[in-house]
Parts: C-alpha cells; sequence; structure tokens
C-alpha cells in the first residue's frame, strides 16, 4: 500500500482556506503523515482530495478535536461519565504513568519479588521473603479430574474454568469468609488452578511460575524467560475496577464465597475486549514475523473492519507502562527478537502505543505458546486480584453494589399482549 505523503502546505483553493494539508495535519497531531491516513482508514478523520489533485486535505476543527481528545487525560475522562460507579478501594492506584500496588510500584515489585510474594502482598500488606503457596491435595485431585475430563480442543482457560469449580465443590468450608479462612484459600487455590493443567513440557524448578511454564509450552525454560514469565504476572496482578474485577466484586458483595468469586471473574475474563486480546495480539505477530511486514497486516486487520489488537488503552494516553516493564525483560531474551521487532513495527504502522496485551504477546509467542496461552497467565494472575478485592468487599456492607436501573421503556399499564399465532 503506497500513502501519497508528498503533499505541498499550500493548499491554493480560497474555499479551503480552513483546510489543512497532510503535513500540517500530521504536525498539529504530533504524528507522522502515515498515521495521519491510518486515522482517516479507522474512521477518526475525514478526508477530502485538494482542488489541485495533488493530496488530501483535512478539516482543522476536526484535526484539533482528535488532538485534544488524544491528549485528554484518563482522570478527564473519568470525570465526563458521572454516572460510573465509585468503588473505595486500597488496593490499586493507576495514574497516566504506571499503577501502584498499596502504594508499591507495580514495576518495583515486578522486578524484586516472586509472585507468590507478590500475591501475599496484595491481599495482606506484608512482603514475606521466599513464600511458596501449597495446593491441597483433595483440591488439586478434584480439580485435575474436572480438567482432565474437558473435551481434547479446549484452551487452558476453559480448564481452569473447571478446576475452580470441582476445587469448590470439594472444599466443604468454602463460606467461611473470615479473613484468614479466606487468605488460606486463597494461597491454596492459586498453586491448585496451576497443576490442574496437563504438563508439556519438562518441570522447570519450584514455585508457582516454574510450575505454570511447562503447563503452557514444551519448550524448555530459560531464567530470563521465567522471570520475564514472573514479572508478567506481577504485572497483571490488578488493575483497578476492570470489567472481571468489578464482577468478582459484585460477588463478593453478595457474600460469595472465593472460589464463586474467581467464577465471576472468570466468566468476564473470557472476552475479546478484556482477558482473551492477547490472543488476538499473539496471532498478528505470528503472522508479520511470517510475512515480514507490518504494514500489509496492519492494513488487511484495518480493511475488515477491525481494531488492531494490542494497541491503546482507555487509562493510558501513551504506552501502557507494564508494556515497557514487559518489553524490557524480554529483550534480554535472544529469541524474542523477532517478535519484538514485529511488535515495534506494528506500533509504528500503525501510530498508537503499545498495551500489556502486545507485550505479553511478545512473551507467549517467542516461547511457542498457544495463541490462548496469554489468557491463562492473565488468569492466573488476575485471580490473586480478584481475591484481594473480596477481601476488601467483604469488609463492607453486604450488597452494596447494586445499582438502579434506568428503565426506558413503555410506561404501564399496557394490556396484555394478544399471542401470535404459529405458521
Amino acid at each position: 500500500m503506497h500513502w501519497n505523503v508528498g503533499v505541498t502546505d499550500d493548499i491554493g483553493d480560497e474555499e479551503e482556506g480552513a483546510r489543512l494539508s497532510t503535513r500540517q495535519a500530521a504536525e498539529r497531531l504530533g504524528v507522522k503523515p502515515e498515521t495521519v491516513y491510518a486515522y482517516v482508514s479507522r474512521g477518526l478523520l475525514s478526508s477530502r482530495r485538494s482542488s489541485g489533485g495533488r493530496g488530501s486535505t483535512f478539516d482543522a476543527a476536526e484535526v484539533e478535536a482528535l488532538g485534544r481528545a488524544a491528549r485528554r487525560p484518563a482522570a478527564a475522562a473519568r470525570e465526563a461519565a458521572p454516572e460510573a460507579m465509585s468503588v473505595r478501594t486500597g488496593i490499586t492506584l493507576i495514574e497516566p504513568d504506571g499503577c501502584w500496588f498499596r502504594g508499591v510500584d507495580a514495576r518495583e515489585l515486578a522486578e524484586s519479588c516472586g509472585f507468590e510474594q507478590a500475591a501475599d502482598w496484595l491481599w495482606t500488606g506484608r512482603l514475606v521473603p521466599g513464600l511458596r503457596f501449597t495446593a491441597p491435595e483433595a483440591l488439586l485431585a478434584a480439580a485435575r479430574a474436572a480438567a482432565e475430563a474437558m473435551p481434547a480442543h479446549c484452551a487452558a482457560i476453559d480448564r481452569l474454568r473447571a478446576a475452580v469449580v470441582a476445587a469448590a465443590v470439594a472444599d466443604p468450608l468454602r463460606f467461611d469468609l473470615a479473613e484468614e479462612a479466606v487468605l488460606a484459600r486463597a494461597r491454596g487455590l492459586l498453586p491448585t488452578l496451576v497443576g490442574a493443567l496437563p504438563l508439556r513440557g519438562d518441570n522447570c524448578g519450584a514455585g508457582l511460575v516454574r510450575s505454570l511454564w511447562p503447563r503452557l509450552t514444551e519448550r524448555d525454560a530459560t531464567e530470563v524467560f521465567v522471570r520475564a514469565l514472573e514479572s508478567a504476572m506481577i504485572l497483571l496482578l490488578d488493575h483497578d475496577l476492570a470489567a472481571s474485577t468489578l464482577a468478582a466484586r459484585v460477588a463478593a458483595s453478595a457474600r460469595a464465597h472465593p472460589y464463586a468469586v474467581v467464577s465471576a471473574g472468570l466468566g468476564a475474563l473470557d472476552a475479546p475486549l478484556h482477558g482473551a486480546a492477547s490472543a488476538g495480539a499473539h496471532r498478528m505477530l505470528a503472522e508479520v514475523v511470517e510475512r515480514g511486514s507490518a504494514a500489509a497486516v496492519v492494513a488487511d486487520i484495518l480493511r475488515a473492519g477491525r481494531r488492531v489488537p494490542g494497541l491503546g488503552h482507555r487509562i493510558y494516553p501513551g504506552e501502557d507502562p507494564r508494556a515497557r516493564a514487559l518489553f524490557t525483560k524480554l529483550e534480554q531474551e535472544p529469541s524474542c527478537a523477532a517478535a519484538l521487532e514485529a511488535a515495534h513495527e506494528v506500533v509504528a504502522t500503525a501510530g498508537r502505543p503499545a498495551n500489556i496485551d502486545l507485550a505479553l504477546a511478545v512473551l507467549t509467542l517467542s516461547a511457542g505458546m498457544d495463541p490462548e496461552a496469554g489468557e491463562a497467565v492473565f488468569a492466573v494472575a488476575r485471580t490473586a486480584g480478584w481475591i484481594a478485592h473480596a477481601l476488601e468487599e467483604y469488609a463492607e456492607r453486604p450488597l452494596r453494589l447494586r445499582p438502579s436501573g434506568h428503565y426506558t421503556g413503555p410506561r404501564p399499564p399496557r394490556p396484555l399482549p394478544t399471542p401470535v399465532p404459529e405458521d
């Protein structure tokens, strides 16, 4: 695909005096001329051929409006939606330049802690060196039986959902919502979920992350890869009231037990715009590596009317800081070079910053994992976050997360409708 970007600044026609050339529009938006045309293809800008036929012109007011939208911080976007539910939480703070777990930078935790340590920090505010979680034998046996009974074509996330239900049934004390009881179940549930997944490779050591690796890929784990996976899981622990976390929190508000809370979160996670987003990014990067052209792949995605996966985030105006942290880890692993290059080319071509799904796709593709592996990584990691929110919600007034619907249907009373006869 060839863009005609060599457009003069002299529009020339008096009727087009309020219009901008491609170069002028690019300068006002702070992007490359190619990106301006990408905005047109995504329907964010409209264009018109210049009177001289030498290029396209753009409405100045429309360009300015797009620029303001791109610069608007996340806080302003939230203020523009006063109808949104607000929930008190002391777990995660998100700002345009990062997120903090109980006041500690998530990137620092990912750099210096193990996953079990970070999860326990999220739950208790205590950092215990060398902490390891252990799966109760009865729960693990039930979870494995349920996961193994699933059809062969099922993805890891499907087996995780079955494993949670089976573990709940095997735990007769699951309705004990005292804090220490919930913590004990959380520390047992995470390794139970991991242990329920079938082995695909050789075990690579002790700890939850090292146990998860051979269940996602047949390839041997390098130390850099294992640490990158651990960092990814810590960065994914929580992200404020994302869709799945809100679902989990509503369940906890009704005093659902921890297994049911996790099941609620998994239900909302199983969505193309949430937990499954990394699978689309994985497939895209694999195609870029195979075809050797990010431009061709991105063009095909846009032509099909789809969003380019792994790009942009409604909270972060620029690059997702979690993505940058994970990219930095992956740059230390030589086998990630091709996927990393593909990811950077996609970002440059589409003119939008990367999010954590794109970085996670680089990890899963380079490690020889299935496209759906990223969703499983997301689910195991975010389970810890759901438990943290459940613990917080259990301390609140029950059933407080019960918004009222704004009825827009016909006003009563109405007569009973006449049944429609069958053909």
